[in-house]
């Protein structure tokens, strides 16, 4: 069920009541609900979700900046500080690194997409296949890390 804002009603006031309390009289027509729209400026909306889109771009950002923080911990540092052998460590670590690009590339795309369908006035959906390839390679990533800090 859809809720409609409907026009507030306005009580009449005689005028000379208005003029004694120094205020000018009330109008008997109903107050606009919206204000006029300008082509110039955006509507509130608009801008606030501009504004979510904005920090969602930014949280693939922070996503793909924390796995190549991990590409970089489980590729190097950690090899170093091992005596174990340095190959699963940096398999490990690409695969972290490229999960990183991934995300960072797909966050772009995807920003572009809903600026796009913002400016249209319309809704872009994700990528649901992509989306699934992400959770399901750092699933896979995750898993491996797992075996190999208990493994060693």
């Amino acid at each position: 069920m859809s809720m409609q804002k409907l026009p507030r009603r306005v009580m009449e006031e005689d005028p000379e009541t208005a003029q004694q309390h120094g205020r000018p009289p009330r109008s008997t027509d109903p107050e606009p609900t919206q204000a006029p729209r300008s082509l110039d400026v955006p509507v509130e909306g608009t801008r606030r979700t501009r504004l979510a889109d904005e920090r969602t771009y930014l949280a693939w950002w922070r996503t793909g900046f924390a796995a190549f923080a991990v590409s970089l911990g489980a590729g190097k540092i950690v090899p170093s500080l091992t005596k174990e052998p340095r190959w699963p460590y940096t398999i490990l670590g690409a695969g972290f690194a490229l999960l990183g690009l991934a995300l960072v590339g797909y966050g772009l795309m995807r920003q572009r997409q809903v600026e796009a369908a913002i400016t249209r006035g319309d809704f872009a959906p994700p990528n649901e296949l992509v989306i699934a390839v992400l959770a399901a390679t750092s699933m896979l990533l995750g898993v491996a890390l797992l075996v190999l800090v208990v493994v060693s």
